[in-house]
């Protein structure tokens, strides 16, 4: 056994979530949720949390970080707080710290989840078989939009990792024609972001509201949803309809750039808080709905990821690596 000390975080724009990491196995524990704007920067949010648990000062430091890494250091995308790597390790005389893409992180979990951590959503019903080689996707809308992949090939699992929630959003009916105007008056790009996230539902709802000339009271991505649940504003269930519907198309349209034929998992705070809304919308008829490769798209199962924390499960794989998934094959 070990006492070494393996702090592990999964820092979005809203929150970031700490623990420490098991050196033993894929695990963690002692788990806390600190909210971003209560801290200066990420440093103070650490400290907090080691305090808070009395624990040793940590050898290795794995975060994974909303925003994308360069030359050691991340500009979390949608809030204040800068990482540097070696900054980190002076800061806490850590032996080693590994900066990642948040969504690098939740394509690591994906071959750690169990059965019960994920659900299938539409058709196929059958899961991906991920132990042998594989090609899947992961997509998920929180604060921001991620994106990622994972590869296998033999005993070896490589994520893709980019910034596909900053790709252009492509409308696909009339309606969506209209919001793209709508949102152009107010972005000088409109990105899948602006339409997929937290935010993105907002500006379809303030879009949707334009569109039909109505002059309604801006509501919150957590007001609209509510609202569509309780049936008490025709908008609001309009926007979520078209947020799932949006969602389904980037999500089809990531697969076919991935060549994800094995599956694609959704992530991500908004669709695991509303899987019934999900499961009943038009994504899954949206991400079939690829022209000449509807068939191919048939075949792709979508799965929600229902596990508490992907993004702190794969930083402690990180962390304390392991033998890929069958190693012992």
């Amino acid at each position: 056994m070990t006492d070494k000390t393996l702090l592990i975080a999964d820092i979005g724009g809203t929150n970031a979530r700490f623990a420490l990491a098991d050196p033993e196995r894929a695990g963690f524990h002692d788990a806390m949720t600190l909210k971003c704007a209560d801290f200066a920067s990420a440093d103070d949010a650490i400290r907090h949390y080691l305090d808070n648990l009395s624990a040793a000062a940590p050898e290795v430091i794995c975060l994974a970080v909303a925003g994308p890494v360069i030359d050691g250091s991340v500009q979390v995308t949608n809030n204040h707080w800068t990482l540097n790597a070696t900054d980190i390790a002076a800061s806490f005389s850590a032996k080693e710290v590994r900066l990642l893409n948040d969504f690098e992180a939740i394509a690591y979990s994906i071959p750690e989840l169990g059965v019960e951590e994920t659900e299938v959503i539409g058709l196929p019903e059958q899961r991906p078989a991920l132990d042998s080689n594989f090609n899947i996707a992961i997509i998920g809308p929180g604060t921001g939009l991620g994106i990622a992949g994972l590869v296998r090939r033999g005993q070896t699992i490589i994520p893709i990792v980019g910034e596909g929630g900053h790709i252009g959003f492509a409308p696909k009916s009339q309606v969506q024609v209209e919001i793209l105007d709508a949102l152009r008056g107010r972005f000088d790009r409109v990105s899948v972001e602006r339409l997929v996230s937290g935010s993105g539902l907002e500006n379809i709802y303030w879009a949707l509201t334009r569109i039909h000339g109505e002059q309604r009271i801006q509501l919150s991505a957590a007001d609209v949803f509510a609202q569509s649940r309780e049936d008490g504003d025709p908008r609001a269930s309009e926007a979520v309809h078209m947020f799932f519907e949006i969602l389904g198309q980037v999500a089809g349209d990531v697969a076919l750039t991935l060549g994800a034929t094995d599956g694609v998992y959704l992530a991500g705070g908004i669709a695991k808080r509303y899987p019934e809304l999900l499961q009943n919308s038009g994504f899954r008829n949206a991400f079939d709905n690829k022209g000449r490769h509807r068939a191919l798209m048939e075949r792709i199962p979508t799965l929600l990821i229902t596990h508490d924390e992907p993004g702190l499960l794969g930083a402690a794989y990180c962390a304390a690596p392991l033998p890929s998934p069958s190693s012992s094959d």
